[in-house]
């Protein structure tokens, strides 16, 4: 069914608002350019009109915290079947980009900038480049979607090709323009698609992933063993992908730069720090009034794109951080938590299930 939203001023009497358009396309990636987040608070714009050496040129490059690069593509006037196209014909001149390529858009995008410096101030931790541009996704901006589009998104995401649509429609409120925008598909699946991407070659063992970020002190290991659960926060890209946990899931628990120290049982659903509550031996209590160790995004609390947000879980075995197990050929990503299907994942849960005995009790 083609995306199709509707405006309403508040009233007594609502007034629905009439749908407009803007001057041109260029408007829109103009726009997008100024305020990137427009298009998502998890991506840093790198490049713009870069020529891909195949007879085009890309609309705009963008990178996310884990280094993956997002291609994004304005429908225009295209057909699906033509916009399409283009995007998975730009995604192979993407996939082919090395550190030093992607460092060249950088400069050319913004002149007297560093990629490196410039990625640590957005987002707060260091480019890797040993793991720049190993997952990537597809991004499809269009003013509106039909059919045809929306079949053959879906059909690719079926098969685990990160391709996803953003809408903008426009609206008319007196002398104003007001810009909403919707996805197709949701962003979570997308970003698990993405990462199932990394070295894909086998199917999932049905054991999940689970990164525990320490950084700048926003969280504590030792909270999350006493309490009970994990969490993220700082951004819809860390938080999100806690929605792919179900009650009954076993994670494997790593900690970048330190290693893996726990594994453990999912007992609830992702909730914010505003509801999510621990048991104590004085009763269930919220979790902001019991965790001291760490900050926890307390200063977002009320914004529902940065706050953090915890998973209830089971501990069946943990380590201390000194204890943690971190050994080379060890899997390791940046995402909150994801799906691995490289084989080097199956091969890590085999070598961690020696060192956590009670991996399943």
């Amino acid at each position: 069914m083609p995306i199709v939203s509707t405006l309403w001023r508040v009233g007594k009497q609502p007034q629905q608002l009439a749908g407009s358009q803007l001057d041109s396309e260029q408007q829109l990636e103009d726009m997008i350019v100024a305020q990137p987040r427009l298009l998502s608070e998890d991506w840093m714009l790198i490049g713009c009109q870069e020529d891909t050496g195949y007879g085009g040129r890309i609309d705009l490059l963008a990178i996310e915290p884990d280094g993956s690069l997002v291609l994004i593509e304005l429908k225009r006037n295209r057909t699906p079947r033509d916009v399409v196209a283009q995007t998975l014909d730009y995604a192979n001149w993407m996939e082919a980009l090395e550190s030093e390529d992607i460092a060249q858009i950088y400069g050319r995008y913004k002149p007297n900038g560093n990629l490196s410096d410039d990625f640590r101030k957005r987002f707060g931790t260091p480019l890797d480049e040993e793991t720049i541009n190993t997952s990537h996704k597809l991004i499809i901006v269009a003013s509106s979607l039909d059919d045809s589009t929306e079949r053959i998104v879906s059909y690719l995401n079926k098969r685990d090709i990160p391709l996803n649509v953003l809408c903008f429609q426009i609206f008319q409120n007196g002398e104003d323009k007001l810009l909403s925008r919707t996805w197709l598909l949701d962003p979570v699946h997308t970003q698990a698609n993405t990462v199932s991407l990394q070295e894909q070659s086998e199917p999932w063992n049905g054991e999940f992933y689970c990164s525990f970020g320490l950084n700048d002190n926003a969280r504590s290991w030792q909270d999350a063993v006493e309490y009970g659960f994990i969490s993220a926060g700082g951004g819809a890209w860390y938080s999100r992908t806690l929605l792919l946990l179900n009650r009954g899931d076993r994670i494997w628990v790593n900690i970048p730069k330190i290693g893996y120290v726990g594994v453990g049982v999912v007992v609830g659903q992702r909730e914010p720090a505003s509801t999510f509550r621990v048991t104590t031996p004085n009763g269930e209590i919220p979790v902001l009034d019991v965790v001291k160790r760490g900050t926890y995004l307390r200063n977002y609390i009320d914004d529902p794109e940065r706050c953090e947000y915890f998973v209830p879980v089971r501990w069946l075995d943990t380590v201390p951080l000194q204890k943690a197990v971190q050994e080379i050929g060890l899997f390791g990503n940046q995402n909150s938590i994801c799906k691995p299907t490289t084989p080097k994942w199956r091969t890590t849960v085999e070598r961690l299930k020696l060192k956590f005995i009670n991996y399943n009790k």
